[in-house]
């Protein structure tokens, strides 16, 4: 999941270069911590935060396979 994380935010920002995902396993819940540029925060967030909303359902669907709950922080 860590790459679809990275592949999304890559294709929204300006430095995909400076997108970095890391994933932290706890026994129940991964943590993803998404780091862009401060440029990019923005387009990474959305108007209104849609697209971090968009990009956190999709990881949560996607998780449910694993059994395990997923979260997503995006950092700057």
């Amino acid at each position: 999941m860590k790459n679809l994380i990275e592949a999304m935010a890559k294709s929204l920002v300006d430095a995909p270069d400076e997108v970095k995902v890391t994933e932290i396993e706890g026994e129940r819940t991964v943590v993803y911590e998404l780091r862009v540029e401060k440029t990019d925060l923005g387009k990474v967030i959305g108007k209104e935060g849609k697209t971090a909303r968009a990009m956190r359902t999709i990881l949560t669907a996607a998780s449910m396979k694993s059994g395990r709950r997923a979260v997503l922080e995006i950092l700057e």
